[in-house]
């Protein structure tokens, strides 16, 4: 499968969730990582006008699950967080655009750890977390 309808494929699967209620976008997939964007809106805003900080660990915890699960046979596992940390560095404005980059730092049979990056659109560091998934086999 070429990575265009890898993509396409994953913002599909991704739809009627929090994903695309947020409008959390893939636009890049290798195998060691994803990477989306999401717009600081009226739905990803704290009431200071900025963007709130949980809605940077939906994305965070988002790219990570997405990258698990392209890693699994869905039929026989699922990914589920376990455990998730952020460390919210500088805040953005509404109006603007951040992107997050998810990278693998640990793929074993029962868990996957992901470093997750998000920036915003001077490419400066908004927000860093880690998530751990738990790999579970589906009954």
């Amino acid at each position: 499968m070429d990575k265009k309808t890898k993509i396409a494929g994953t913002n599909q699967f991704a739809q009627n969730s929090m994903a695309s209620y947020l409008a959390i976008e893939v636009i890049d997939i290798e195998d060691d990582f994803i990477v989306a964007t999401m717009p600081v809106n009226e739905k990803t805003i704290q009431p200071m006008g900025i963007l709130h900080g949980g809605v940077s660990v939906v994305l965070a915890e988002t790219l990570g699950s997405i990258g698990s699960a392209l890693k699994l046979d869905l039929n026989k596992q699922v990914p589920v967080g376990l455990e998730i940390n952020a460390n919210h560095i500088r805040s953005v404005l509404k109006g603007k655009t951040v992107t997050g980059k998810a990278t693998i730092i640990h793929q074993g049979r029962k868990t996957h750890v992901w470093t997750i990056e998000i920036k915003d659109e001077a490419d400066k560091l908004v927000c860093i977390s880690r998530l751990t998934v738990a790999i579970v086999e589906k009954k």
